[in-house]
């Protein structure tokens, strides 16, 4: 094969009156979308008679549905299990931050829970804001929230910083 077949081969032709490939005119192929198969509309149209559903019995008549995790009459997975625990009614749902999360707050000396939810660092603030000690603290700040763990309030206190407890 000489250099100029090779040439030829790379870049092909543009073909006379085909349109340039762009978003606008994408299409499928022609024969790659078929329509669907319609279900019995007679014996030549090879779903006729039962459509596919078979000879009698509940699967085969209009309207039937079944319930999920329906396992033939077998004891399903949900009630082959055990129950375990409960959900605790009186629980505080605490928003955490961990303070390697708060030396990240530029220009912050003073953090609060309402910084932390303008800033994006929470989603809400809930029944209040945990900070725990995951990380390091870069400089002094002073933290109000609603709870620390042991870990970040000696954190924040060894960076020359306080930690403030807000009562709710």
């Amino acid at each position: 094969m000489s250099a100029a077949d090779k040439k030829a081969r790379k870049r092909p032709a543009k073909a006379a009156g085909v349109p340039e490939l762009e978003l606008h005119n994408l299409r499928p192929p022609k024969g790659a979308v078929k329509n669907k198969r319609r279900r019995g509309l007679g014996e030549g149209s090879s779903r006729g008679g039962t459509a596919g559903r078979g000879h009698k019995g509940q699967r085969s008549r209009s309207g039937f549905s079944q319930r999920s995790g329906f396992e033939g009459g077998q004891m399903p997975l949900h009630r082959r299990l055990p129950k375990r625990g409960f959900t605790n009614i009186f629980a505080r749902r605490l928003a955490s931050v961990n303070v390697a999360r708060l030396a990240k707050l530029e220009g912050a000396k003073e953090i609060t829970p309402e910084l932390l939810l303008a800033r994006g660092v929470i989603k809400k603030i809930g029944a209040g804001v945990k900070v725990l000690g995951h990380g390091e603290v870069g400089g002094p700040l002073t933290v109000r929230a609603h709870a620390f763990s042991a870990a970040a309030r000696r954190k924040i206190e060894a960076a020359g910083g306080k930690a403030e407890v807000i009562e709710k």
